[in-house]
């Protein structure tokens, strides 16, 4: 099966299960404007950003960081793009903080 197909059968699954997906928000326009770049470069990454929604502990790769990063996620959008973001379960939001390569750590 294709990643749309896989995507929408866990879409399927979740509304089944009554699980929400998390909304995805960025932190500033600067983050913003680098995720909007890196999206209309490779369109593959707006279906990871999305698989995140679902899985943001699982989806691409995600793990959590340490030292001045705890309490942060992180996961590979390509070979050389990453992405930190905050998790709130609570009311089910993932806050996008920064994209960019290894050098945002």
């Amino acid at each position: 099966m294709d990643f749309l197909g896989d995507l929408a059968e866990e879409v399927l699954e979740a509304e089944e299960q009554g699980d929400k997906m998390y909304e995805i928000y960025t932190a500033n326009s600067k983050t913003e404007k680098r995720l909007s770049n890196y999206i209309s470069m490779r369109g593959d990454i707006k279906n990871k950003i999305d698989r995140l929604k679902f899985e943001p502990r699982k989806a691409n790769g995600a793990h959590p960081l340490h030292g001045k990063l705890s309490e942060k996620w992180a996961c590979w959008l390509g070979a050389n793009i990453r992405v930190i973001y905050i998790i709130n379960d609570k009311d089910r939001i993932i806050t996008i903080i920064a994209v960019g390569s290894h050098k945002i750590y």
